[in-house]
């Protein structure tokens, strides 16, 4: 129990600790973000609230401007299945890429990172 409360506080902790030292998001022309939009719109990234590691690919994810789809792996039991049937296994952060109509499921936060800053960054 005392566990328990010691890793949900640890991972509030990190929450805020993101929240108060959030990057500047990447500039980008209307046109140029409109296209990063329509990139993005095939990515999806599973993770938990509060995963350190997933913070991180969040992060990288707001420095770089990219909306992508968060879907919580931990309290959706869909995502939860998708991840699990689909990935392979319950493991965040996974980005899901989706490409010329097969999926992709990008596991390790410093690989999801360096796909995004090659795709993404200008």
């Amino acid at each position: 129990m005392l566990l328990k409360a010691l890793r949900i506080g640890l991972g509030q902790l990190v929450v805020f600790a993101d929240w108060i030292s959030r990057p500047r998001k990447l500039k980008r022309s209307p046109e140029a973000q409109a296209e990063v939009e329509r990139a993005t719109a095939n990515l999806a990234l599973y993770q938990f609230h509060a995963c350190p590691f997933c913070v991180k690919v969040r992060r990288s994810l707001h420095r770089l401007n990219l909306p992508v789809q968060l879907r919580d792996a931990k309290n959706d039991a869909e995502h939860r299945q998708a991840l699990e049937q689909h990935g392979g296994r319950i493991k965040v952060p996974c980005l899901r890429i989706e490409e010329n109509g097969q999926s992709t499921w990008l596991y390790e936060s410093k690989a999801i990172i360096a796909y995004l800053d090659q795709r993404f960054a200008s």
